[in-house]
């Protein structure tokens, strides 16, 4: 087994702060939770594989109050501020490549987790493992190999992926793909742009971040009006990032 790619701990505390007012993290979170009130079998449970900071898990348990919450990651960093961040939810340090849990849990989320991880195919069957039969698992990645950039490489990525390449690798396990719709559709031409920059290899993990609060502010109502075409049944074949619910049989 190759060793995890590394990952700048140092990410943790930078991002923490960000994550309440940056519209990326804000507008994937409504997504997310659309698609878990809208398309899921209610569930009891939810574990967060590559949980960082706790921003996700923590909006998942305002939402769904009722649900045990579970977090893991593989860098302690990240669990020291998701443990203040989701003092009600259950904590551990794992690698997801060597996880043994066993029809445990009735939904697992991994939200831009799996591209940092070579052995993605193994972390898949093992969350499929990990859930009951009927439960389901809710995945995000960054979509298209052409949009490859410096961004990718700062952030410890080892791939984009295809939609077809993580059906058919969803799929491969014993999942059966329920939903699937690119995001961050609209604003996938500027963002092309931005990663075409001359210095994109020089800050790229820090630059998507540090850009005005007008713009901060027009690109999240401009998710706002994707999600509003998302819940209209509207499935964007392209886009920044991909989306996919399966179920377990």
């Amino acid at each position: 087994m190759k060793e995890e790619k590394p990952f700048f701990v140092e990410a943790y505390d930078y991002l923490a702060p960000k994550e309440d007012k940056h519209w990326w993290f804000c507008a994937r979170n409504r997504i997310l939770l659309w698609v878990l009130s809208a398309k899921v079998t209610p569930f009891t449970n939810f574990l967060e594989i590559g949980c960082g900071t706790g921003f996700v898990l923590r909006a998942v348990g305002t939402q769904f109050p009722d649900s045990e919450l579970f977090g893991s990651e593989f860098y302690e960093e990240g669990l020291v501020i998701a443990r203040e961040r989701v003092p009600n939810a259950e904590f551990v340090q794992m690698d997801a490549r060597l996880m043994t849990d066993f029809e445990k849990y009735n939904l697992v989320g991994a939200f831009d987790v799996i591209e940092h991880i070579e052995e993605d195919a193994l972390v898949l069957r093992n969350l499929f493992n990990a859930i009951k039969c009927g439960g389901s698992i809710l995945i995000t990645v960054p979509q298209h190999l052409w949009m490859w950039s410096g961004a990718d490489v700062k952030a410890c990525h080892v791939r984009r992926y295809s939609r077809n390449e993580l059906v058919q690798k969803v799929k491969s396990v014993g999942f059966d793909v329920v939903y699937v719709s690119s995001f961050v559709s609209l604003l996938l031409p500027l963002m092309w742009l931005s990663r075409r920059r001359a210095n994109k290899d020089c800050d790229a993990l820090n630059s998507e971040f540090q850009i005005s609060s007008r713009l901060n502010f027009l690109f999240e109502k401009v998710m706002d009006f994707e999600l509003v075409l998302m819940r209209l049944g509207i499935r964007f074949p392209f886009g920044g990032s991909l989306l996919l619910l399966a179920k377990k049989p």
